[in-house]
């Protein structure tokens, strides 16, 4: 299990258009219409599903949310920063 990273840690490797809520990162990926969020959110869910290590998604219309935490830890890790630079890598 990965340790919790501190403030300063997440808030200094959090990457561009990712924001902190509590012991998440969270990040909203806009989108022109539904498909092309809903297509998104299955080639983020394959990633997560080959790290093991499954985030919160919430798709609506124009837009798709990505919540990552690391329950087990009880916080934000290096694999939460690091799935969420894939995730970007994906968009």
């Amino acid at each position: 299990m990965s340790d919790v990273l501190d403030d300063d840690e997440v808030d200094r490797r959090l990457p561009d258009d990712w924001d902190r809520d509590g012991d998440e990162i969270v990040r909203v990926y806009p989108f022109d219409d539904y498909l092309d969020g809903v297509t998104f959110a299955t080639r983020v869910a394959e990633v997560a599903d080959e790290e093991f290590h499954h985030p919160e998604l919430i798709v609506r219309y124009d837009e798709v949310e990505v919540r990552l935490t690391s329950h087990e830890a009880g916080g934000v890790t290096d694999a939460d920063l690091r799935l969420a630079d894939q995730f970007d890598a994906e968009r």
